[in-house]
């Protein structure tokens, strides 16, 4: 058995890879070799993936997004996509954090976060276990848990991260989100706006997200 399968898909360090390695003369070695042959995959210094044909698993890239810059959960256009709400597919896998905005280009693909405040950050965030709902279609593995944006939050998010975004009447929330965006509001059952009147309490763009807490409610 091959001793990297016990990790899955749950991105690990290079403290507990090697820990795995431990029978070997070189870990460091070993862990490099690795990398060479496609079993590991390198997300950052000291932090890695198994391959999905050693862990028996598609990878999760919103799981990995959680593990590569924490605190953070998965938003803006990869949480839109996500739930279905915009057409187009996404090419980035985008999350918001508490620490400094930055992004990462790996193998898999590129990892961005935008930074939010600390009293705006756990609004309307849920744990998403593939397998319930949503995307459990067979592009990730069954039973994989990561932090993701409710699609109410995703909206409020796209206003927070945009710069110079002007909404100054419900009007213009519907057109930004209708007609820039091409969000597909009928695919929500229902839709929360008190998660947007609390992300606007907190005074992060406090007057657009009132707008569009409002052009929410008359849908």
């Amino acid at each position: 058995m091959n001793p990297l399968s016990q990790f899955g898909i749950v991105p690990v360090d290079f403290a507990t890879v090697s820990d795995a390695l431990g029978h070997y003369r070189s870990p460091r070695d070993k862990v490099s070799a690795l990398e060479r042959d496609g079993q590991l995959i390198r997300l950052k210094k000291g932090a890695f993936v198994v391959s999905p044909q050693i862990a028996g698993a598609p990878l999760s890239p919103e799981l990995i997004a959680n593990h590569l810059c924490g605190p953070s959960y998965v938003s803006l256009e990869t949480a839109l996509a996500f739930y279905g709400l915009i057409p187009e597919s996404v090419h980035a896998t985008r999350s918001m954090t508490l620490k400094r905005a930055r992004s990462f280009k790996t193998p898999l693909g590129l990892f961005d976060y935008t930074r939010v405040p600390l009293s705006y950050f756990p609004i309307g965030v849920r744990r998403h276990t593939t397998g319930d709902v949503g995307k459990a279609n067979g592009n990730v593995a069954a039973g994989v848990s990561f932090l993701i944006a409710s699609p109410e939050k995703a909206l409020c998010d796209m206003v927070f991260a945009t710069s110079n975004l002007r909404l100054q009447s419900a009007g213009a929330a519907r057109t930004y989100f209708e007609e820039n965006l091409r969000v597909d509001f009928d695919v929500l059952d229902k839709i929360d706006v008190n998660v947007v009147r609390q992300c606007a309490a907190t005074g992060a763009k406090k007057h657009l997200l009132l707008h569009v807490a409002e052009f929410l409610e008359n849908l």
